[in-house]
């Protein structure tokens, strides 16, 4: 049996160029997100993107590897800010998302920035969006501040 299962579903009308879709996720927490293949590959102009969301996906499973893996070594988070960017480009001439760049910011007391490196490492390897991108390269900045 599954942990969980999450749905959600595009509707798209019209060619690949000039058409247009609408995602909507089952938890209505997405409300309907427009996409086009011109938010994907010139200007956003306020739609949304497979790249985006793929980037949603692994900006927030990150932070709660992250905050689940400091919790397991006695240190809790006061703030991680996790920014992804999920990259698309041509491999062979076929469009193909290649990686997703993970920067991180956090402020967790306590810590030295070799343990946050370690866990860092450890979060890393804990998250389910990272693994599903595990023919990707994926890398991870960090700027650790501790505090007193």
């Amino acid at each position: 049996m599954s942990i969980a299962e999450r749905h959600s579903e595009t509707v798209w009308t019209g060619p690949l160029a000039s058409g247009s879709g609408t995602i909507t996720g089952r938890s209505g927490a997405l409300g309907e997100l427009p996409v086009t293949w011109a938010s994907r590959t010139e200007r956003s102009d306020g739609k949304t993107s497979p790249e985006e969301l793929a980037a949603a996906a692994h900006s927030s499973c990150f932070s709660m590897a992250l905050a689940l893996t400091l919790g397991q070594h006695g240190s809790e988070p006061e703030r991680l800010q996790v920014d992804a960017t999920v990259t698309l480009d041509a491999v062979d001439g076929v469009p193909t998302i290649v990686s997703s760049a993970l920067t991180v910011d956090a402020t967790v007391p306590g810590l030295s920035a070799e343990q946050f490196a370690s866990i860092l490492d450890e979060a890393a390897a804990l998250c389910p969006v990272s693994r599903l991108f595990a023919g990707a390269q994926i890398t991870v900045e960090s700027f650790f501040t501790p505090s007193a």
